[in-house]
């Protein structure tokens, strides 16, 4: 197997980046990149461990859910989860962190890298409030590097295109993958119990 090992050999292979990419690489948001978080309701959160294992972590509110305190800050609420934190627990022990910002229908993102501080301030979280609840902890983001990204990723994959949406019914359910993992787990029981969590909203916020 044939493998590329620095980055002398890297840019060999892909060539360098035109002067057009290099300029729009910037340290801060301003008005226009800060409308892709405005009106954004669905951010992935990359973050890795001190040793260097990753993760990435999908978040959603309401559009404008993550805060722009300044073009250098952004606040991310957390909502509640899983209780595993692995974001959480990888901040603590790295802070850099990856956000990409989604906007449904709309092909060109928005990717902000920078360092997180996990807060538990009531009066910075108090305007994260949604259906009466406040978070209890945030992600207050210093921001590094904010560019965007261009549409072909969506392209090429068709993700907008109502037509090759697929059939929730084609895929194995949450209750079918715990009972991959152990066959004694009441898979429909728990699909059941989660789907009326679910259309009561139980556990959002």
């Amino acid at each position: 197997m044939t493998v590329v090992r620095d980055g002398d050999e890297l840019r060999t292979l892909l060539g360098e980046p035109s002067a057009l990419v290099r300029a729009k690489v910037s340290d801060r948001l301003n008005e226009l990149t800060r409308t892709f978080v405005d009106r954004s309701p669905f951010v992935l959160l990359a973050t890795s461990a001190a040793d260097g294992t990753c993760d990435v972590s999908p978040r959603g509110d309401p559009p404008g859910f993550v805060r722009v305190l300044d073009d250098r800050t952004l606040l991310l609420p957390d909502r509640p989860g899983n209780r595993l934190a692995d974001s959480l627990r990888n901040i603590l022990a790295n802070p850099h962190v990856g956000l990409l910002f989604i906007i449904p229908g709309i092909g060109d993102t928005l990717r902000v890298n920078g360092r997180a501080t996990v807060v538990t301030d009531p009066a910075l979280l108090e305007s994260s409030t949604v259906e009466g609840k406040t978070p209890r902890l945030g992600l207050r983001v210093e921001v590094d590097k904010v560019f965007t990204h261009c549409s072909k990723a969506f392209l090429r994959s068709r993700l907008w295109e109502p037509e090759t949406f697929a059939d929730r019914s084609e895929l194995p359910s949450s209750g079918e993958l715990h009972r991959s993992l152990d066959l004694e787990f009441d898979a429909e029981g728990y699909d059941a119990q989660r789907a009326d969590r679910y259309a009561r909203r139980e556990g959002f916020y």
